[in-house]
């Protein structure tokens, strides 16, 4: 999977509650309907399912760090994912990944264009204002149904789908902010996608530790390597999953590969105990938001970037160049 690490320990609670047992039904989409997951075509894995801060922000609340950090307006994003399918096996990953779910066919990219507010708006009918037990405000309400954000990073990994170029191009096309999250694995893909941001995950400052922790299909650290050389030319930002005992070592070394990217941001963020990821790590393997931030302090050290705004509830920091 790509880098799936949870904004906060309860952001996931519901999943890790109903999706902790690793049987062969984990991933069956009989399975991840239960979990909200609501797909765009019977015979493709492409799906939908909004976050908690997308709920929460409905009913007045707060927005994810995303608002924090880059003015995104939560009830007004749409999370999906074009496939489930994944190169990886993150062992932080929240998501089962003993069994796969099968896909017959890629969903056309017309197809999730036109289904995307149909599925979102179905996905959030139990927050309809004009329900007596909603919390949302009818212009919330109204917000929601018009989405003006696409976060492609629900779960596998988009670069897989071969029209995600495609794809990314149709929602440009029809007014949204497009944030693309990869693992970097396909930098062939990745250079023809033009998304308004571009995420990319480093989770080890080396080939040997990125073996141990993200437990790729084969060795794709030099796909990596040139999908970072990608974003000096576009903006760009990449997500570093703090695991305690795996991945906190060699500030030095994950400084450099920030450094040679060019990324407009980092995030430093801690690994979060939840879903199936209990059954790869344990407790002590979950960061405190000092640890995180000490690490990225560490980081800056050797590197032109700088910690310019954190949340400690999501246990994130975001550092820019100087």
């Amino acid at each position: 999977m790509q880098s799936r690490a949870c904004d906060t320990e309860s952001e996931f609670e519901e999943y890790a509650n109903s999706a902790n047992s690793a049987s062969p039904e984990c991933s069956s989409y009989r399975a991840l309907e239960k979990q909200g997951y609501l797909f765009f075509s019977d015979k493709s894995s492409a799906a939908l399912k909004p976050c908690m801060w997308n709920k929460r922000s409905l009913q007045g609340g707060d927005m994810c760090y995303k608002h924090q950090f880059y003015g995104i307006t939560s009830h007004r994003c749409v999370q999906f994912t074009p496939t489930l399918k994944c190169n990886q096996r993150c062992l932080f990953c929240w998501r089962c990944m003993e069994y796969a779910v099968d896909e017959e066919e890629e969903c056309p990219p017309e197809t999730i264009l036109a289904r995307i507010k149909k599925l979102q708006k179905k996905s959030l009918a139990g927050y309809n204002c004009i329900l007596p037990t909603s919390t949302a405000t009818k212009e919330r309400w109204d917000e929601a149904l018009t989405p003006n954000m696409a976060a492609i990073s629900l779960s596998g990994e988009p670069t897989l789908y071969e029209n995600l170029p495609r794809l990314i191009d149709l929602l440009n096309a029809e007014g949204y902010t497009t944030f693309l999250v990869s693992n970097g694995t396909r930098p062939d893909v990745l250079r023809r996608c033009r998304p308004y941001q571009t995420y990319i995950s480093v989770d080890a400052p080396d080939p040997a530790t990125y073996m141990k922790i993200c437990r790729p299909e084969s060795d794709f650290w030099d796909s990596i390597t040139e999908s970072l050389s990608l974003l000096k030319d576009r903006r760009s930002a990449i997500r570093t999953t703090v695991v305690a005992g795996y991945n906190d070592i060699d500030p030095k070394g994950y400084a450099k590969i920030y450094q040679d990217s060019g990324a407009d941001f980092i995030e430093v963020k801690g690994y979060m105990f939840v879903g199936h990821s209990r059954k790869r790590l344990k407790q002590e393997n979950m960061p405190e938001h000092s640890h995180v931030r000490g690490f990225a302090e560490e980081i800056e050290k050797y590197c032109d970037y700088r910690i310019i705004d954190e949340n400690t509830l999501s246990r994130v920091v975001c550092m820019a160049r100087r």
